[in-house]
C-alpha cells in the first residue's frame, strides 16, 4: 500500500549528537516534528533533517498547482525558513535545501545521501561558518531608467516657439536624468565591487520590481547575495554601507545574517516507486 506521505527535506548536516538536539522539538511545514535520516553507510558523516508531508499536497501534481496559492506558498515558506533558521541558531552547519525537495520514502533519501555524498560534504564544508547577507542598491526616486519619450501623452503647448520651448525644457530633462542614472549605475557597479572585496562569494539576484522591491521609493538596481564568513558580518556591513556614503541618488540596504541558500545548490529528488 503507498505511503500517503513524503519524506521532506529541509537541510544536509554533520551526523553529530550537537546535530541531533538541534532538530529536537522542532515541527516543519504540516506540523510533524523533524529528525535526521542518516545514510546506509555508516562511515557517513551526512545526514537529512527531514518532516513527512502529506502526497495530496506536496506530490509534483498538487505541489504545481499550489504555486498559484500565494497564502499556501507563503505558510509553506516561512515553515520552511523557520526550520533552518533554528538549526542554524542551535549552532548546527547546515546545507539548505530548496523549498519542497521531498522524496518518496526515507529508503530514497538514504541512497541520495550515499550516491551524492562526496558532492554534499564538498559543499556543506565550503558554507560551514559562512552566512548569506543580502545588499540591495536602490536608485532615488526621481532617478529613473531612460526611456524614450517619458512624457508621452502629455499634451504640448501650442505654438511654434511655445513648442520648441517645450521640447527643450523635455529634453534637458532626460539628460539630467541620463546623468543622474549613469552616475548611480557607475556608483551601484563600485559599491558591487568593494562589498565583492569583503566576502567570499557573490550571487547577483534580478533586481526586484513592484511590491518585491519593498516598501521603500525608488528603483532596486541591485539586488546580490554574499557569502561571508560570519565573524566578519560587522566588518562587511559596515564596509559597504561606508562605501554608499555620500552617493547622491543612492540607498543601500544590508539584509542579514541568513543560512546561505544562494550558494548551496540542490539535489535531484528522487521520485521513483
Amino acid at each position: 500500500m503507498t505511503d500517503p506521505n513524503l519524506v521532506y527535506v529541509y537541510a544536509i548536516l554533520r551526523r553529530t549528537p550537537g546535530a541531533v538536539a538541534a532538530a529536537t522539538d522542532l515541527r516543519g511545514v504540516a506540523g510533524d516534528p523533524i529528525h535526521l535520516v542518516e545514510p546506509t553507510d555508516p562511515a557517513s558523516p551526512l545526514a537529512f533533517a527531514v518532516g513527512h508531508v502529506p502526497a495530496a499536497d506536496y506530490g509534483e501534481a498538487p505541489l504545481k498547482a499550489h504555486l498559484d496559492d500565494l497564502d499556501w506558498m507563503e505558510s509553506t515558506v516561512r515553515s520552511h525558513h523557520a526550520v533552518v533558521a533554528a538549526l542554524v541558531a542551535r549552532g548546527a552547519a547546515v546545507l539548505p535545501l530548496r523549498l519542497a525537495t521531498v522524496y518518496p520514502d526515507e529508503h530514497h533519501a538514504r541512497q541520495a545521501l550515499d550516491t551524492r555524498r562526496a558532492y554534499f560534504l564538498s559543499l556543506l564544508d565550503r558554507l560551514t561558518g559562512h552566512v548569506e547577507l543580502g545588499v540591495k542598491i536602490y536608485a532615488a526616486p526621481d532617478i529613473t531608467p531612460p526611456e524614450p519619450d517619458t512624457d508621452a501623452g502629455q499634451a504640448a503647448p501650442t505654438g511654434l516657439g511655445v513648442g520648441r520651448a517645450y521640447l527643450a525644457i523635455r529634453r534637458r530633462r532626460q539628460r539630467r536624468n541620463e546623468e543622474a542614472w549613469r552616475t548611480v549605475a557607475q556608483a551601484a557597479a563600485h559599491l558591487t565591487r568593494t562589498a565583492g572585496t569583503l566576502a567570499v562569494d557573490r550571487v547577483a539576484h534580478t533586481p526586484q520590481r513592484g511590491s518585491l522591491a519593498g516598501p521603500a521609493p525608488g528603483t532596486n538596481v541591485g539586488n546580490d547575495a554574499y557569502l561571508v564568513p560570519a565573524d566578519r558580518v560587522d566588518a562587511f556591513r559596515t564596509g559597504v554601507l561606508a562605501a554608499a556614503e555620500g552617493i547622491p541618488g543612492l540607498r543601500v540596504e544590508v539584509t542579514g545574517p541568513w543560512a546561505p541558500y544562494s550558494f548551496a545548490l540542490q539535489p535531484d529528488p528522487v521520485m521513483g516507486p
